[in-house]
């Protein structure tokens, strides 16, 4: 398992994009990539020359540092893109073209989850896999308080009616629970 700083350093992320599917030729992207790349780059890796992986995030500080790395280790199938999640259509991906949404630690973030599920959902195909993957509700000396954590049940009904099939439930790491869903 990688070591970075935050949260995704408690996840393996192997294991996710295995249980998500990504592979050679895919359009990937990680939703609120955050600044580490961690769900970035790896990807980038898989998917191969003639597939993209798109970081995006809300945090302009955080596209920059990201294209300075893509820069610097000459990637070319890497696009930052700037969006807020919470609204309808604001990012510049298009509708139904992703095989593979990553939401790792993001929905937590925002008290909006189920408009953040509406966008991811509009950029996947149909058949296109969302990961989701966030915290257990588990006292834990660190990570974000209780109330702020996204308890699965509520996460999978709402899934389920934006048009989300459920497919399969994992450990993501020993404080935080992966789900798979496809697009109806």
């Amino acid at each position: 398992m990688n070591k970075v700083s935050g949260g995704n350093a408690l996840v393996d992320v192997n294991l996710i994009l295995t249980k998500a599917g990504v592979e050679d030729k895919m359009k990937v992207a990680d939703l609120g990539c955050g600044s580490s790349g961690y769900f970035v780059f790896p990807p980038a890796k898989i998917v191969g020359r003639n597939g993209r992986v798109y970081a995006v995030d809300i945090l302009k500080t955080v596209l920059e540092n990201m294209k300075k790395r893509i820069r610097q280790e000459r990637i070319e199938n890497i696009e930052t893109v700037w969006s807020n999640l919470e609204i309808f259509g604001a990012t510049k991906i298009e509708a139904g073209s992703l095989d593979v949404g990553l939401l790792v630690n993001t929905l937590y973030q925002s008290h909006k989850r189920v408009e953040i599920l509406r966008e991811s959902i509009r950029m996947l195909k149909k058949g296109g896999r969302l990961a989701v993957v966030e915290w257990k509700n588990v006292s834990a000396p660190f990570g974000p308080p209780a109330e702020e954590r996204v308890k699965m049940d509520s996460l999978k009904a709402a899934a389920g009616k934006l048009g989300l099939k459920f497919e399969e439930e994992f450990e993501a790491g020993s404080y935080h629970y992966g789900l798979i869903f496809t697009k109806l």
